[in-house]
């Protein structure tokens, strides 16, 4: 059990090392900065503002495309469901979200951190 789950945190730090890399990088960090995005329970990023332009809409969904194959394959490598690692990727991706920027509470709603 202990090997295991030393294992899926370690497949974790390498997913956050992929994800943190995209082309994206700077404008999705920008978009953070600005309030207009912001990471979820589930693991994926979600967009605060109420009326998204097309070029953050696209931001978004490439981001969370590249995540989700990120997961499904460290997923199967650590032997858990997919459900369950989007799971803690999302926890740690919050707690390791700056203060100022947004989390997704289970109750649905936003919260500046």
């Amino acid at each position: 059990m202990k090997l295991q789950l030393r294992k899926l945190f370690t497949l974790l730090t390498i997913t956050l090392a992929l994800i943190a890399a995209p082309a994206w990088a700077i404008s999705k960090d920008e978009a953070k900065a600005k309030g207009l995005i912001g990471e979820q329970a589930n693991g994926y990023l979600g967009i605060v503002t109420p009326s998204p332009k097309a070029d953050l809409k696209t931001l978004v969904k490439s981001i969370n495309d590249k995540r989700s194959a990120a997961y499904s394959k460290s997923a199967q490598k650590a032997g858990v469901e997919r459900k369950v690692f989007e799971a803690r990727m999302g926890q740690r991706l919050q707690d390791k979200t700056p203060a100022g920027q947004f989390i997704k509470l289970p109750n649905g709603k936003w919260k500046k951190k």
